[in-house]
């Protein structure tokens, strides 16, 4: 198999050059410039691409790469802080450009385009997963353990529950909502939001597998999104996803299994579609590990969860009747911390601020807000206010990712 090695200097936009080198049905990987070159030299790669960081090689302390890279053999390309370093260790000089015609690629290749033409030419290598019949061979040798942390979407933790139910598998259900809800209370800050729900996470698996005997490996799915989110190398921590950088760092388990850990999520969905699983499974929109925890602006409170499950079930119920859930990837509601006046009936409010969001991808990596109708978006915000209690304003979130996450904490 043909492999492309992008090797990052702290850039965000290398998960958008892996896919697209994707794309061209060519694997690749991200690894940080930290990387040793006999490690580099195991992955084996046909080419290799130099990305972001930085946003000068003169910068103190700017990462580097050992010269001898370039007696490799290997062709390499750099992009952005990868160009320059590429320039500065062969004897050139790096200098701002005149004009935006001589600024990197110039006006008319991208420098995602420009990735995607060192592949031209190259044989499309196709992937054989495996036969439908097999990664089920597993059957009662695994255990299911769903935790129910108490901030899932109005009745999911039975949703999921039935969608395990066709197959001949261990399935452990744990109610442990009291228990998320008592370590987050107080707790406002995002990222420590994730990190508790990370490692309560595991503290969980490791009493059910206690329960079960002896229990070497916990199987987890987190795909590269997750990792690349959490900050790879010397990239930033956009947010630390609860099964990657939210993960404690001592766990009670031997090893922890990621299959799906390399796959963005369309690729998730392919892998499903070969192993036959359900359409509405596979093409289920993705719900965040923490739930609605990274929903809820500031404190998490039990009232606040019942509060934004009522009004997130009513968007979504309004959007599936309006058969405008089909072309959406993902869409959903957030309780903001602002509250304001408003005023219902003859008395005065003064109550929270919901905002509404919904976006369209491909991959996850990027996305655009949706262009839902105005009508519908009417009728959502008529129905939350009459049917909810406590949220007396709706807001619609027209932001695109980037600059904005899809999630909001």
């Amino acid at each position: 198999m043909q492999k492309i090695l992008i090797l990052d200097f702290g850039g965000q936009y290398n998960q958008l050059i892996a896919r697209r080198v994707r794309e061209c049905r060519v694997y690749c990987e991200v690894k940080p410039w930290t990387t040793p070159l006999e490690e580099l030299k195991t992955f084996n790669p046909i080419g290799i691409i130099f990305t972001g960081g930085p946003r000068s090689v003169y910068q103190e302390g700017a990462p580097t790469v050992d010269r001898s890279i370039f007696s490799w053999g290997v062709p390499i390309l750099g992009i952005c802080y990868g160009c320059q370093l590429m320039a500065h260790l062969l004897g050139g000089q790096v200098v701002p450009a005149q004009d935006d015609s001589a600024r990197e690629y110039g006006k008319t290749l991208t420098r995602y385009d420009a990735a995607c033409k060192l592949f031209q030419g190259l044989p499309r290598e196709g992937v054989s997963w495996m036969s439908h019949g097999d990664y089920m061979a597993v059957g009662r040798q695994l255990t299911c353990v769903f935790v129910d942390h108490g901030l899932m979407r109005l009745n999911e933790g039975d949703e999921v529950e039935t969608a395990f139910a066709p197959w001949d598998i261990n399935f452990v259900r744990v109610d442990a909502g009291d228990r998320f809800l008592t370590k987050l209370a107080g707790v406002t800050e995002p990222e420590e939001k994730r990190k508790i729900i990370g490692e309560e996470f595991l503290r969980v698996f490791e009493e059910e597998a206690k329960k079960l005997g002896a229990v070497d490996f916990l199987a987890q799915g987190t795909i590269y999104p997750d990792v690349i989110e959490s900050g790879t190398g010397e990239a930033a921590v956009i947010k630390s996803h609860h099964n990657v950088g939210g993960l404690p760092d001592c766990v009670d388990f031997q090893e922890i299994l990621e299959p799906l850990r390399l796959l963005f999520k369309d690729e998730v969905r392919q892998l499903g579609r070969e192993l036959g699983l359900p359409e509405y499974l596979v093409s289920r929109q993705p719900y965040p590990g923490p739930g609605l925890a990274i929903r809820i602006l500031g404190e998490v409170t039990r009232e606040k969860a019942d509060q934004l499950r009522q009004a997130d079930f009513i968007f979504r119920e309004e959007l599936a009747r309006a058969g405008e859930d089909r072309r959406l990837s993902q869409y959903f509601a957030v309780l903001t911390d602002s509250r304001s006046v408003g005023v219902m009936g003859d008395g005065r409010t003064y109550d929270y601020t919901l905002a509404l969001r919904a976006v369209t991808t491909s991959d996850f990596m990027t996305a655009d807000w949706a262009r839902i109708p105005y009508d519908l978006l009417d009728r959502v915000s008529t129905r939350i206010v009459n049917e909810v209690a406590g949220i007396n304003r709706i807001v619609y979130d027209i932001t695109s990712k980037p600059p904005a996450t899809v999630e909001w904490e």
